[in-house]
């Protein structure tokens, strides 16, 4: 079953919207396809326009940068902490942006976009301000 990302059939007070024309292809969202820990892998896909992206679908090591140090790093993947997108992405280790990650060498915040990028950066936190 597609995705569809066009317009809403009902108006924001609960009312019907009257279409004005059918459904089109390019409304059409791709199936979600989480990225989590595990053998690295990436997939590439055709996107509108026929550039390409790529979407990682698992990996074990992260691209730190340490604002104390101002040094970027390769740190490998303990498991997921904290997930504001979903609660239940932590118990099944599922990575997006925005997510707190226990790595060998501290608490790192994801700020990639591992479905879209292709490569998972992250900045080292504090423990204090994770919690």
């Amino acid at each position: 079953m597609g995705i569809w990302q066009g317009r809403s059939r009902r108006k924001r007070t609960g009312g019907r919207l009257r279409p004005i024309r059918k459904k089109r292809r390019f409304e059409i969202s791709r199936e979600l396809q989480h990225a989590t820990i595990g053998a690295g892998t990436v997939k590439r896909y055709r996107v509108r326009g026929a550039n390409r992206k790529l979407r990682v679908l698992t990996t074990q090591t992260i691209n730190v940068y340490d604002p104390a140090t101002r040094k970027m790093q390769r740190a490998k993947i303990v498991t997921v902490r904290e997930n504001p997108a979903n609660p239940n992405y932590v118990q099944r280790n599922i990575i997006t942006k925005g997510a707190i990650l226990e790595t060998d060498i501290g608490l790192v915040r994801v700020r990639s976009r591992p479905g879209q990028d292709g490569v998972l950066n992250g900045v080292r936190v504090a423990a204090a301000s994770a919690a």
